[in-house]
């Protein structure tokens, strides 16, 4: 395995790797890691480790965030999952999976990885949106692996509650079933785009060639996929391990620009993801910010310095 100079540069390195799955697919991934030049670490005693999983058309990219997780006393890896970012292939469709099962072999590989480098273990897992669905997930499929998740807006739910997810299962199950890669035909939005990219009204620069404006096509087969993850969850996963849930205190989610997008999140329905996230686990903490974005570590500074400092307490408590 040999690690690289990261697309991020500076202090950060990368390494692809090729996992295969339950299904005998081999799929590669791209692990992400800090290594500070200097000591970064204000945290007393051992250091640990913690894992991040991007969201759905998305890639790491928020340098402040693994300064944070490395000033806690933690070593930070990030991993780019198939058919994501660093992972990009030109024969195989963005952001597609058919399983989210899928994603397990090479989140095990991550951990396999991270602890031949001296990582200790059990690590912390964080996941944001859709990886924080994957990460809730695989959590529960491996029990003893995971010391704390900690969940940035995880998409636990479709919009409103289960009556829609069951109505649109029902809709692309036959679809998914015959012709899993047929791209549906759901209106496009940019707004969460608008309120994070430099590009636009946001303060990060995001690499289109990773992070498309509109994201990639939603296929019926991931979609039918993310619908059974929510299934699953509703069902309660029995999670045993300390859980954060970070969400904003509103969503703002019409087809149309609104400028509640620019204190709210403009993806998920944050009222069922609450209610959701009660059925992951023993021991679930959640904290409604007022003001986040989707990403509430995407959020306005102030926004963000709320976040931090809440996630900074959840540790010192759970940690």
């Amino acid at each position: 395995m040999h690690w690289q100079r990261d697309i991020l540069g500076g202090d950060f390195e990368s390494c692809s790797f090729v996992a295969t799955s339950a299904d005998g697919v081999e799929r590669t991934a791209t692990l992400v890691r800090l290594r500070p030049a200097g000591d970064v670490a204000a945290a007393d005693g051992p250091r640990r480790s913690v894992l991040f999983l991007h969201g759905w058309s998305d890639y790491f990219f928020n340098a402040d965030l693994a300064y944070f997780w490395a000033r806690a006393g933690y070593d930070f890896y990030a991993l780019d999952m198939h058919n994501h970012g660093r992972s990009l292939r030109p024969d195989f469709p963005g952001g597609y999976v058919g399983d989210l099962a899928a994603y397990d072999a090479e989140i095990q590989e991550a951990c396999r990885l991270i602890a031949r480098a001296g990582g200790p273990g059990p690590m912390a897992l964080m996941g944001h949106s859709t990886g924080g669905l994957v990460a809730a997930l695989w959590t529960s499929r491996h029990p003893g692996a995971v010391s704390q998740l900690i969940l940035n807006s995880p998409w636990l739910e479709m919009h409103g509650s289960a009556l829609v997810r069951r109505a649109a299962s029902g809709m692309v199950g036959p679809v998914a079933r015959f012709r899993p890669q047929a791209v549906l035909r759901l209106p496009q939005r940019g707004h969460y785009w608008r309120t994070i990219s430099s590009a636009a009204d946001g303060e990060w620069p995001l690499d289109e060639r990773y992070r498309p404006r509109m994201a990639f096509p939603v296929r019926a087969g991931w979609l039918r996929a993310v619908l059974a993850g929510h299934a699953r969850v509703a069902r309660g996963l029995g999670i045993q391990v300390p859980i954060l849930v970070l969400l904003s205190a509103g969503s703002a989610n019409g087809l149309l620009w609104s400028e509640d997008m620019r204190r709210t999140d403009a993806v998920l329905d944050v009222a069922i993801i609450g209610a959701r996230a009660l059925t992951l686990g023993t021991t679930v903490t959640v904290e409604r910010i007022d003001g986040a974005l989707h990403d509430v570590f995407l959020s306005p500074e102030a926004v963000r310095t709320d976040a931090y400092a809440r996630l900074a307490r959840w540790l010192r408590a759970y940690g």
